[in-house]
């Protein structure tokens, strides 16, 4: 897992599997049961890196020879968070690793023409602030929907946000941080640059329109 200090919230996991399967992603031939399934493994690669400093205790375990002292997570259960529509293309992988963990959901969408968040549905458990919350979209592009929905984490409660995508441009992490210093970023690659419309370059095109055939 990379750092950089030029963007101090910004962990790139690069492990060799992750930078293979999202070369594959970006690939403007690449078929929807394709893209799917590899967002699905590149979010479950992503989040056992991404998980590594969670907080853990010691549990007494009985194995069928001896009685044993091992470790489990501790707190309340993880909740998995999808920025709806695209985030929901990362929650099964990430299940699979950590079948505990409790999902809820941020509704966003971005505004056309002034490219800002419009908010219309959120939901997750109760006790919030007890709770690792993994925020999940494929895209951090102009930041401006992960901020918001962060935002709406933090009202809800929440203190320990982590901010999980495939592909970021410079311009999301910076608004990202500017609003949210306390939130870490993990992503897979750290893109050059948003275009006029922004959308992110190199990328990999609209995420939510591949992984559900609306193209």
């Amino acid at each position: 897992m990379d750092t950089t200090p030029v963007f101090p919230t910004l962990r790139v996991i690069s492990h060799p599997l992750v930078q293979h399967k999202l070369a594959i992603l970006r690939d403007r031939e690449t078929p929807t049961k394709i893209f799917k399934e590899l967002v699905d493994e590149i979010a479950m690669l992503m989040a056992y890196e991404a998980t590594s400093d969670l907080a853990v205790e010691e549990a007494v375990v009985e194995t069928p020879l001896e009685r044993t002292v091992g470790r489990r997570v501790s707190g309340k259960k993880l909740t998995l968070v999808p920025i709806l529509r695209a985030g929901l293309g990362m929650v099964e992988g990430i299940y699979r690793l950590v079948p505990g963990a409790r999902v809820g959901h941020v509704g966003l969408y971005r505004d056309h023409d002034t490219l800002e968040p419009v908010d219309y549905y959120f939901k997750v458990p109760g006790d919030a602030s007890e709770r690792d919350f993994f925020l999940l979209d494929p895209m951090l592009a102009t930041g401006g929907s992960a901020a918001a929905a962060v935002a709406s984490l933090k009202r809800a409660g929440a203190t320990r946000i982590r901010f999980m995508c495939l592909v970021a441009a410079p311009e999301g992490i910076k608004r990202l941080a500017a609003a949210h210093p306390d939130v870490l970023v993990y992503c897979a690659a750290l893109d050059r640059e948003l275009n006029d419309q922004g959308y992110i370059l190199p990328g990999l095109g609209d995420a939510g329109d591949r992984l559900f055939g609306t193209r």
